[in-house]
């Protein structure tokens, strides 16, 4: 089938306008008209990632995070984005990325990680639509009150990390919790003036750890990694049931590039 196809069911999904202003969201590398039958779906394109797709013929990659990202004045093999692109264009493999758009989406990665950690009425932390079902990051309750030990282990549970930085608040209940994606500490003010107990992100800085203490309000921050690869996970097995005669598959070769050591 041609890639166009492909894009107009991701455009639907996770549609374009609800990514962020900075984002490079879409079709970035390739023809529309090209026939696509084999799919690769990854958080990031790397030097391993992009060897794979090449290595498996595949004719679209769909990552999480675009390449480029920013804009390029000049392409070539003397950087690591120049690099990645010259090797996909010359292999024929197109790349797609909803990223934040994907991120907002109704079933996007902030609505599934609402989920995976065990939250109900789920709605979203900053709306984007009147769709009530749409917006920017998550927050929700606990059906049950949870300790300050068994939210931490619910939540490496829910993203299977071993471990995860706490910043702020270790003590008490936590109820109310908002999640954020990625890198997205920004949230913690909005998520402070829901009433939430806790921010789920996957990393921030120094700052936004010493706000959260002084606000009185758990951060958790298992991995920018963690909070998302599980999306594209998703993503394949969304495609391979939309798209029958694809042969979809999620990155065997990416991994955390950050470990615990």
């Amino acid at each position: 089938m041609e890639i166009d196809r492909i894009v107009a069911f991701l455009e639907n999904f996770a549609p374009l306008e609800l990514a962020e202003d900075w984002d490079n969201v879409g079709l970035l590398v390739g023809r529309r008209g090209a026939q696509v039958e084999r799919v690769m779906t990854c958080l990031t394109i790397t030097p391993a990632s992009a060897a794979e797709a090449i290595e498996r013929k595949a004719d679209l990659i769909v990552a999480h995070h675009p390449l480029p990202f920013r804009s390029i004045k000049r392409l070539t093999d003397e950087t690591t984005v120049g690099r990645l692109l010259l090797d996909l264009v010359e292999s024929s493999v197109a790349i797609f990325s909803p990223h934040t758009a994907f991120d907002s989406a109704a079933s996007g990665i902030n609505q599934l990680l609402a989920k995976r950690v065990g939250l109900t009425e789920i709605r979203p932390l900053r709306p984007l639509t009147e769709d009530p079902a749409i917006g920017s990051g998550r927050w929700g309750r606990f059906s049950e009150p949870l300790d300050f030990d068994q939210f931490a282990e619910r939540v490496k549970s829910a993203v299977e990390v071993a471990g995860m930085h706490v910043a702020g608040r270790r003590r008490g209940k936590v109820a109310a919790v908002a999640v954020a994606c990625g890198s997205a500490g920004e949230f913690l003010e909005p998520a402070r003036q829901l009433g939430c107990d806790a921010l789920i992100t996957g990393e921030t800085n120094f700052h936004t750890c010493l706000e959260a203490e002084a606000r009185d309000i758990v951060l958790a921050l298992p991995g920018h990694y963690a909070t998302e690869r599980f999306g594209v996970e998703q993503l394949a097995q969304l495609l391979g049931d939309e798209f029958g005669g694809l042969d979809v598959w999620p990155s065997e070769r990416e991994c955390d590039p950050v470990v615990w050591h």
